[in-house]
């Protein structure tokens, strides 16, 4: 199989992101123009200008994005005539290299059948007066949660939400997949906009529940996990 030309690759790579999750797709695809070196250790990418046009986004969403990599050490930024913003020389390691991109389609793949699943299940239920303060109560904390705090208080939210299912089985099963997804999560820093944008779906999903809208339940949750998906397989691969 011969490797694709530059132009091929910077096709698949500079093209609009998905609007739900426009930070997200925006920062996974700017890591995978550093993973197929499409822009070079040391090299610029191209304006922020010209990034929005590509991605169909807002300039502001590509500055996130770039203030993002640029803190995690992925991209350097320089002011004056010759400034820009530069790939970082070197670029840092992919995380978990040996995992394979069937490995992910597997784990991602059963996380969307199950928590999607029981979001819908839980929209479906009548909640008492504490069940109905004990959920809202769980998403306030993952919103008041610290940065060294976040990843644990999304996990407890995201367990919460299995919980408020009511199938006792499907808990330990989310748990388990949660558990690998996390471990994949570690291996990358937290993106301070990305917990904020985190918080908004988290709000979206649990009053869809606790306002018993099954279908809007179980869309909130697919378009939060799409974000994250982002992230993993920009990051992973």
């Amino acid at each position: 199989m011969t490797e694709a030309p530059l132009e091929e690759v910077q096709r698949a790579v500079y093209r609009p992101v998905r609007e739900g999750n426009a930070l997200e797709d925006t920062v996974a695809r700017l890591v995978q123009t550093l993973r197929l070196g499409v822009v070079a250790p040391g090299e610029s990418l191209p304006p922020e200008r010209e990034l929005a046009s590509r991605f169909a986004v807002s300039r502001d969403t590509v500055r996130d994005a770039i203030k993002e990599l640029a803190d995690a050490g992925y991209l350097v930024r320089r002011r004056g005539r010759y400034g820009g913003t530069f790939v970082a020389d070197p670029v840092p390691p992919p995380a978990h290299s040996t995992v394979t991109p069937a490995e992910i389609d597997d784990i991602l793949g059963l996380r969307r059948v199950l928590e999607a699943g029981a979001a819908r299940a839980a929209a479906e239920r009548t909640f008492s007066a504490e069940e109905r303060a004990a959920l809202w109560a769980r998403h306030e904390a993952t919103v008041a949660a610290g940065e060294g705090e976040y990843r644990r208080a999304d996990t407890l939210l995201h367990l919460a939400i299995a919980e408020a299912a009511g199938i006792p089985s499907l808990v330990p099963l989310i748990a388990e997949n949660r558990a690998q997804v996390n471990v994949w999560l570690d291996t990358f820093p937290l993106l301070p906009r990305n917990i904020e944008h985190s918080n908004a779906q988290h709000e979206q999903v649990v009053t869809a529940i606790l306002s018993g809208r099954a279908d809007a339940a179980e869309a909130c949750v697919l378009a939060h996990l799409a974000g994250s998906e982002a992230l993993l397989r920009g990051f992973l691969a």
